[in-house]
């Protein structure tokens, strides 16, 4: 199956210390607030060409990238001819060049003939002011294994750095990559080709659970660093572990904290695939502590708007959240400061939709948030509150199925006490200055108000 988590501003002794520090110049440089941007996976599965990538590029540059939204992503699959026979691993149809690599499908991404690969795609997102990225499974493609093809820039060959007993384990594609001079020559062979692109984003799947691969991620990011592109690297699928955070952050940008998020609130049959949004809410707390510039633990996509015409997952549909639900996944994503990647079809996006993406309060917590913290929970009502430009915010989820009727003085959520200039954010209501929230909160929904003293 393909499968597809109290910041302060740099002091002036941070920014010297980044400053002599190659890698961390490159973090800061490349994610320095949470990425925003639009992946076709949810909408597209393996299936995207050329033309519906470009189609939600336009509608990325006119409609969202004003609010942030700056990184357009082409997922899983962009080198196979014949997605559609992903059911039947045995009869994909690969393209690859003469030295292992994979190269776009020429008749799905007909600017990719010749040796063009990605660069005039990429092109074209540049010349809309956007960043361009792919997604990738790790390792070697088996096919350049069996027929030994020489590594790029170097004197090996596929066969030494493959690792035949690793593969992953929902993706036919790829063996392992040895952690040794041939695996990292492999890694930077393929690093340089994309750099060459113009890519400036880069998904590695099958790499932070279904297993954590460490290895593989310490060589992917000393091959990055090798180019000397500035190239944001994002792990998936999750959960990627706790424990591993530190190294997470030394070697990548982003990280999935949790396995695929789709359109559901709960999920009952418990398994760990697909993840609901109500499951993500201790999930989110739990990476809490790990979030700081250049390190952004990743919730997953928003699966929202029109999720067609090929889904990632299940079958064509609008979204199957309610609105209430809606608000509450990307309320949760901002205040916790997620990366925010739009899932749905942008060539479909309604007005409702676009403003739930681009409300510049919302986005301002994702991006300019600090001491954002999960302020504690009363039965049914989880609390979050964050600062950002000035103001403070409270975010009340009402996980239950039930309306919840909330009364409290701003205190109880670690605010100080007294009164504020009180905003409902998502109503665009002022509600005058109050010394407590009062309130309901619908079954599913979320109270998001902006405090001003």
């Amino acid at each position: 199956m393909f499968i597809r988590m109290w910041i302060k501003p740099l002091s002036v002794a941070v920014l010297a210390l980044v400053a002599v520090s190659p890698v961390c110049a490159q973090k800061q440089v490349l994610a320095a607030t949470p990425p925003m941007g639009w992946n076709s996976w949810d909408s597209y599965g393996l299936t995207v060409t050329e033309a519906q990538f470009r189609a939600n590029v336009d509608v990325l540059a006119k409609r969202l990238k004003g609010a942030g939204y700056r990184y357009a992503v082409v997922d899983e699959g962009w080198y196979l001819a014949n997605p559609e026979a992903a059911e039947k691993p045995a009869t994909l149809v690969y393209r690859m060049d003469a030295n292992g690599r994979y190269e776009p499908a020429v008749d799905r991404f007909t600017s990719a003939a010749g040796a063009a690969g990605f660069k005039p795609v990429a092109d074209y997102v540049h010349a809309q002011g956007l960043k361009f990225g792919i997604h990738i499974i790790r390792g070697i493609p088996k096919k350049a294994v069996a027929a030994n093809v020489p590594i790029a820039g170097s004197a090996f060959h596929a066969a030494d750095a493959a690792m035949t007993s690793d593969t992953c384990p929902w993706n036919p594609d790829n063996f392992g990559v040895k952690d040794d001079a041939a695996g990292q020559a492999w890694y930077d062979s393929l690093m340089q080709q994309y750099a060459g692109w113009g890519i400036d984003y880069i998904k590695v799947d099958c790499i932070a659970s279904h297993p954590y691969k460490g290895d593989e991620i310490r060589m992917i990011h000393r091959a990055i660093a090798k180019t000397g592109r500035p190239i944001v690297l994002s792990l998936s699928p999750g959960p990627a572990p706790l424990e591993e955070a530190m190294e997470l952050g030394e070697n990548a940008q982003l990280w999935r904290i949790s396995d695929d998020v789709w359109d559901f609130w709960e999920k009952t049959d418990g398994k760990a695939f697909p993840q609901s949004v109500k499951g993500q809410f201790a999930v989110i707390a739990s990476w809490a502590k790990h979030v700081r510039p250049v390190n952004w633990p990743d919730a997953d996509m928003l699966p929202l708007g029109s999720l067609e015409p090929v889904p990632g997952y299940g079958k064509v549909r609008a979204t199957r959240l309610t609105h209430d639900e809606q608000r509450t996944l990307v309320t949760l994503w901002s205040i916790a400061r997620s990366p925010l990647f739009f899932g749905g079809n942008l060539t479909k996006l309604d007005d409702w939709t676009a403003g739930l993406l681009t409300n510049p309060a919302v986005v301002a917590m994702d991006q300019q948030g600090q001491g954002q913290r999960l302020a504690g929970r009363d039965g049914d009502v989880i609390a979050w509150t964050s600062k950002a430009g000035g103001r403070e915010y409270l975010a009340l989820f009402n996980v239950g199925d039930s309306a919840a009727t909330v009364k409290s003085g701003f205190a109880k959520y670690g605010l100080a006490d007294g009164k504020y200039a009180v905003r409902n954010v998502w109503e665009a209501k002022d509600l005058g200055r109050l010394a407590a929230v009062e309130g309901a909160v619908a079954p599913h929904g979320c109270l998001l108000l902006e405090l001003r003293r």
